[in-house]
């Protein structure tokens, strides 16, 4: 298997302008960010809360990236980032950012880099989805957009990504919301196997690890997405028109060799970049967060199951409140988004 997932040149070049949402996607040349038609063209009403779409979607370039990003509240309020995780994206947070906006916080909710219409600004530049790389898009996409210091908030890979953010930049951090805790990878810890049970929740990451994965996510990603949604929250009652509305972000050209080369780089089955080292090495540590943090935790989650916290207690110097939140899956912010929403608030008060 070779350590870098090969990038097809000739398939990004020929996709790149295509629309990945409803609007046209724009390589922007400007770093000032820029606002895309990306009108969402299901407008069915969901049952999970009462927005179906962000409206606008902006452009900015940042870093590696173009990133696509929704936008809400006042332009002078406290920074909000929310980040989303796999197989997801930003309408994880469709009711969290009204929220917020409503309680005058500036909210910025971008697409991770191979979901909807963030895009490389180079087709040289290697498709990598380890975590450090995931965190420094944020940290580029704060400098972009002049954010000196936000809240970060997120589950899964965005949650990850807050606590690496966290973690190695605490000046630019005023505090976190993590679903399921202390996520920083430890690639050594990695190699240790877990109870059957444990690792039955991750059987996708093994799926990943074949080529045989790799084709069977390329060909059948709107159908595996939605089996990995119904299998990790399976008191969700989402419909198709709110999946369908998510899904159209997997289309983006860069998405299966992100997802690929996440996960395989978490076994050791990939490698990443000497770019990232020195932030990789830092990681390993363990190191702690000194920020203030809530971390939640859904008691119906089908791949984390719900802890007391208290296992990863010690990586927290910082106030820190562990809640459990009763009837949601690992897509907390969508399935409880006043829970949700209520956690960015209260962990702004610990550092007043």
């Amino acid at each position: 298997m070779s350590e870098k997932l090969k990038f097809d040149r000739r398939r990004f070049l020929s996709t790149a302008a295509i629309a990945i949402t409803a609007g046209p996607l724009a390589l922007i040349g400007s770093a000032n960010a820029q606002i895309v038609n990306t009108q969402a063209t299901n407008n069915t009403p969901i049952k999970n809360g009462t927005s179906t779409s962000f409206g606008t979607i902006k452009q900015i370039n940042a870093g590696l990236l173009n990133v696509g990003y929704a936008e809400a509240g006042p332009a002078n309020g406290p920074a909000v980032i929310l980040l989303h995780g796999w197989p997801y994206d930003i309408h994880s947070f469709v009711d969290v950012a009204p929220l917020l906006a409503a309680a005058g916080y500036r909210v910025i909710v971008p697409y991770l880099r191979g979901h909807g219409t963030t895009t490389f600004l180079s087709a040289d530049t290697f498709r990598n989805g380890q975590q450090a790389a995931v965190a420094q898009d944020i940290i580029d996409l704060m400098d972009a957009l002049k954010i000196q210091k936000a809240i970060l908030a997120g589950y899964d890979w965005g949650a990850r990504t807050a606590c690496i953010i966290a973690a190695l930049w605490p000046e630019r951090c005023k505090g976190i919301v993590s679903v399921n805790g202390y996520l920083i990878n430890n690639l050594e810890r990695n190699k240790q196997p877990l109870p059957p049970i444990a690792e039955r929740g991750w059987w996708y990451q093994y799926y990943f690890a074949t080529e045989r994965g790799r084709a069977g996510y390329e060909a059948n990603r709107h159908d595996f997405n939605k089996l990995i949604w119904k299998t990790v929250s399976p008191k969700w009652d989402f419909d198709d028109a709110t999946f369908d509305r998510t899904a159209a972000a997997f289309n983006n050209p860069d998405h299966v060799n992100i997802v690929i080369h996440n996960y395989r780089w978490r076994l050791s089955l990939a490698t990443g970049e000497a770019r990232y080292d020195a932030l990789e090495k830092r990681l390993a540590e363990g190191p702690v967060i000194t920020v203030p943090a809530i971390t939640l935790d859904g008691d119906s989650d089908g791949v984390a199951p719900a802890t007391d916290g208290t296992s990863y207690a010690k990586k927290f110097s910082g106030k820190r409140t562990h809640r459990i939140i009763k009837g949601s899956g690992h897509n907390l912010p969508q399935e409880a988004p006043k829970a949700f929403a209520d956690a960015v608030i209260e962990v702004d008060g610990y550092s007043k």
